[in-house]
């Protein structure tokens, strides 16, 4: 029986959507809507396929696709997914629908809107499926494009400043990588494939320069402090979509990078440098939430809120225990379905409103009931209430980081402390008090959400419960990957304490020797 190429159909879907909405009229403009919603939604269908074909106790990549690519270099088009990509995957099908959706009040160039919408579906697929280092890097850089256009062109009154910072920022970081993945290949036998590479066996120094030239592209796309700067004004300046698929996606590439790449080709600096990667991870998670206390933008509230999230995911990372770094699996995607979620209410309001400060409103609950009641839901799954999406994943970084980074793990857990006092406030001054509805005189034009608003958001607040109430097909299809994928730099850390251990015993017994 002949393979079905269900990666590369899932890949491509999108793409086919973008060319089909090329022949459309740009005045078609609903039937534009129309197609792009429709290939969304036919990728996350096969998305599922996915999913129901994968092999939960298989830890390495399943479904694969292979073909010749350019052979003069080795470089291959192979496909796979394991149980780090596979939710991943879901997760972009599944916020792509909603924020073709949320896009609906998009009225300039909108053939041109969907088209790189569509495109940027296929590149973010294209990085968590590729399973060779040159195709990994062509769709790694393919996405900055898209993301370019998108908050340049649809975003807001400072969106040219924030999208060359965005594109600037993130390009320098994937030069620094491309290094390396050049002196991999010519090490390796001149082969890209990830595979073969993870055989190597790299020089000690080697292994430490080239995890800081991938660590370079990874922790910009995090991001991890201090090279986040560039996120709060993407995400301010960005078209609701925009946002949703930053926050969503676009940061997960970085933590999925750490994992997919920087552990396992490289074992002994990641065993060496995980404390620095904690650190950094630990900053990011109080800086973020202490930031994000005093904005008065809710979108940069929400911008904010992500590097401290960010923070947890990259500390169970660096912590290189099954328990932690599965738990930041999860948290990748429990922060995608919150933050995204998050993003898509409040550009919501700005459609309402037309302002995102957090001190023009006051008493939305008796204007916007069902709005206020499903962003008080959001909140308080992203600042991790027991029975939603978030406390199981910040659990399991907690409890799998504190027994290996005991000081971190308690430093870290005071970002759950700030991360309710954010939100929380927040949805005080926005939802309750004395009623202060911007632009009074059209209130009786406010409507609470539209049946095309509740699909785009109910779907993410569905999932968000179902996760953090029945979380186990989840981590039984990450776990086994997850396992794989450390096992080198766990060996590196037990090599390097029975190796302490020994040179302890041998002085211990020396140290009574009369000379």
């Amino acid at each position: 029986m002949t393979h079905f190429p269900l990666l590369t159909v899932t890949l491509l879907l999108p793409l086919a959507g973008a060319l089909i909405i090329g022949v459309i009229p740009k005045e078609s403009t609903r039937l534009i809507r129309a197609a792009a919603l429709v290939s969304t939604l036919m990728t996350f269908v096969t998305s599922l396929f996915i999913v129901f074909h994968f092999k939960a106790s298989v830890a390495g990549p399943q479904l694969e696709d292979q073909a010749r690519w350019i052979p003069q270099v080795g470089a291959t088009l192979h496909l796979g997914v394991d149980g780090i990509s596979l939710w991943l995957v879901l997760l972009t099908t599944f916020l792509m629908p909603a924020s073709v959706l949320v896009s609906a009040h998009v009225g300039e160039k909108v053939k041109a809107f969907h088209v790189v919408l569509l495109i940027l579906e296929t590149s973010l697929l294209g990085v968590f499926l590729s399973l060779d280092l040159a195709l990994f890097y062509v769709f790694w850089e393919a996405m900055l494009v898209p993301m370019f256009f998108l908050i340049g062109i649809w975003g807001y009154e400072r969106r040219r400043y924030a999208a060359v910072k965005f594109f600037l920022y993130t390009l320098s970081g994937s030069l620094i990588m491309l290094v390396g993945i050049l002196f991999l290949y010519f090490t390796g036998g001149r082969t890209f494939d990830i595979a073969a590479i993870s055989h190597l066996h790299l020089a000690r120094s080697t292994q430490a320069w080239l995890f800081w030239a991938f660590f370079a592209s990874f922790a910009i796309k995090v991001p991890l402090f201090p090279l986040h700067t560039w996120l709060p004004d993407a995400h301010t300046e960005a078209p609701t979509a925009g946002s949703v698929l930053l926050a969503g996606v676009l940061l997960k590439m970085g933590a999925y990078g750490f994992l997919r790449f920087s552990i396992p080709l490289f074992p002994d600096a990641a065993h060496r440098f995980a404390p620095v990667l904690g650190l950094l991870a630990v900053i990011g998670i109080l800086y973020g939430g202490a930031v994000a206390v005093v904005q008065k933008d809710l979108k940069r509230l929400v911008a904010y809120s992500s590097v401290s999230h960010l923070g947890f995911v990259v500390l169970g990372i660096a912590a290189l225990t099954t328990t932690a770094t599965t738990g930041s699996v999860l948290q990748m995607v429990n922060h995608g379905l919150s933050t995204g979620a998050l993003f898509l209410l409040v550009g919501m309001l700005y459609d309402r409103a037309h302002t995102r400060q957090i001190a023009d409103f006051g008493g939305l609950a008796a204007v916007l009931p069902v709005y206020g009641g499903l962003f008080l839901f959001v909140c308080l799954s992203s600042l991790g209430l027991p029975g939603l999406n978030g406390f199981v994943g910040e659990f399991l970084i907690l409890n799998g980081t504190f027994p290996v980074l005991r000081v971190l793990a308690i430093l870290g857990s005071g970002g759950v402390v700030l991360s309710a006092i954010y939100l929380l406030w927040a949805y005080q001054r926005v939802f309750h008090g004395q009623p202060k509805v911007p632009h009074a005189e059209r209130r009786s034009l406010w409507r609470d959400l539209s049946f095309r608003e509740l699909c785009a958001v109910v779907p993410l607040l569905v999932m968000t419960l179902v996760i953090g109430v029945y979380p186990r097909p989840f981590l039984s299809r990450i776990e086994p990957s997850v396992r794989e994928a450390i096992h080198g730099a766990a060996n590196a850390a037990a090599s390097s304490g029975s190796s302490a251990s020994s040179g302890s015993q041998n002085a211990s017994g020396t140290h009574g020797v009369k000379p």
